[in-house]
């Protein structure tokens, strides 16, 4: 996967790699508030770049724009200008939930009986389809199919009219991964499910609150970090200041293990671990678990660099540049065909024959899901001159599906499930290929040795959920 402040230029149309999730952003109180956002949901870009959306109020009147692309293409000057409010809310969004077209953009808008509602969410409710079907037989009319207006109808079905107590209720009846920004006329509140999976990080702008996904986009908008949402709390911002609500008990902490492999950027901190430094720590690891003699290491731009230069410091050998990345290709590139996907890879990355000709490469990755792009850069190291390229992966093999926000193939589709690692290496054309493993995980982010006290979701390697799956995601997983 590669990140590079917010850009994937990697990925190809059939998806060797899991994609992003989505970013939320919001604030409270400040003059500027949409130039704010938009200025944050630059730095999130990378967690999504299907669509962005802001909407903002100014203590009376919420007023949205959101639309297909990214934030620079949706957002004009002029665009901007027209949001006049100062509050408001902001979501990038790649779909793992729902179709891919503009009126599932979000943040979502509603009218609700004391007012109206905006909602932006990161993360899958894995008890969507069924609180959708309950609803719809008792008359609800859904707008999108993504499962984030589901939460809007249970809101408007609770029998509260304060907005603290009807989210309360609406979240007591949803499952999985969620970190939602709920904003009204003069109201802005957070919420992170029971088992923090998704992050969502609380700053300050002077005397204003400030919420995103990451704490990267703090630094961009001159915020300074206050603290981490919990999980199962709610926080509730508003003309009083800021309240802390326990809405639930708290469950084991199980934050997204790859939000350290490869989604965060790495100048931000997830749960207060730098994610570069958690990188290095994992190439080291790496390294260790997996020595091989050779001459230089790489790594696969941009996600991978922090590792490789871990690996490379462990095991004595040059970090080099041996992959470039073309910086100017656009957002999507149609592949319909075998060659034009090749091409387009090429398009996107390049090896530099001066660094690798002649040369013993370890080209560090950070994970492989089907193999497709793993083979096709192993096979422009070994066209650029590279005598042996050694493949080291930063992450324990994919061999389950996510259904909390990240989209990973449905199981069949998972290469690990249907080779065995020497067969992976002769697929992609490695001279010898290792993956990290789940202790050694562990170990180089400092967390317990036990799955259930190690803080993170493992699911993706393990196979063990930290909530319960129902039947309908697991439905849709196979699809």
């Amino acid at each position: 996967m590669c990140i590079d402040n917010g850009l994937d230029l990697r990925l190809s149309e059939d998806g060797d790699s899991p994609r992003e999730e989505c970013g939320v952003f919001g604030i409270f109180r400040c003059p500027n508030a949409s130039e704010i956002i938009y200025y944050g949901l630059h730095a999130l870009q990378h967690r999504g770049q299907e669509s962005a959306g802001i909407v903002v109020s100014d203590s009376k009147t919420v007023m949205s724009h959101k639309g297909m692309g990214l934030v620079s293409d949706v957002f004009t000057p002029e665009r901007l200008g027209r949001l006049q409010g100062c509050m408001g809310i902001g979501h990038v969004r790649y779909t793992t939930s729902g179709d891919s077209r503009v009126e599932e953009a979000q943040p979502l808008t509603f009218k609700y009986r004391v007012g109206a509602l905006a909602l932006a969410h990161n993360g899958n409710l894995v008890n969507a389809h069924q609180i959708r079907r309950y609803l719809e037989r008792q008359g609800s009319i859904f707008q999108t199919s993504n499962d984030t207006e589901v939460i809007a109808h249970l809101i408007a079905r609770s029998g509260y009219d304060e907005m603290e107590l009807a989210f309360q209720d609406a979240l007591s009846m949803i499952k999985g991964a969620y970190a939602i920004l709920l904003m009204t006329e003069d109201k802005l509140i957070a919420a992170v499910d029971p088992h923090g999976l998704r992050p969502l990080s609380l700053g300050r702008i002077d005397d204003n609150y400030v919420l995103a996904s990451e704490t990267c986009a703090f630094d961009i908008v001159g915020a300074e970090f206050m603290r981490d949402i919990d999980p199962g709390e709610m926080v509730v911002i508003d003309e009083s200041g800021l309240a802390s609500i326990q809405f639930t008990q708290p469950s084991r902490r199980s934050t997204c293990s790859f939000e350290y492999i490869y989604f965060a950027r790495p100048d931000s901190d997830i749960a207060g671990k730098n994610v570069h430094l958690a990188r290095k720590a994992l190439g080291r690891h790496l390294a260790a678990e997996h020595p091989v003699e050779a001459d230089i290491v790489t790594g696969v731009p941009d996600s991978s660099l922090s590792a490789a230069m871990g690996y490379a410091e462990a095991a004595g050998l040059p970090y080099e540049m041996g992959l470039l990345k073309n910086r100017y290709v656009g957002r999507t590139f149609i592949q319909p065909t075998q060659p034009m996907r090749t091409r387009g890879v090429m398009m996107k990355l390049s090896a530099i024959r001066q660094v690798v000709e002649g040369k013993r490469v370890v080209m560090v990755d950070d994970s492989i899901v089907r193999g497709t792009t793993s083979s096709r850069i192993v096979h422009m190291l070994r066209d650029a001159g590279a005598t042996e390229v050694h493949v080291r992966i930063s992450s324990p093999p994919v061999a389950n599906p996510c259904y909390y926000g990240i989209d990973t193939s449905s199981r069949d589709e998972l290469i690990v499930t249907s080779k065995t690692i020497p067969e992976i290496e002769s697929y992609i054309g490695a001279d010898s290929l290792a993956f990290l493993s789940v202790p050694r995980l562990l170990q180089a982010l400092g967390c317990s040795d036990h799955e259930e006290e190690s803080g993170l979701c493992l699911a993706c390697f393990t196979g063990t959920y930290p909530t319960e799956i129902y039947p309908e995601a697991l439905e849709v997983s196979r699809h």
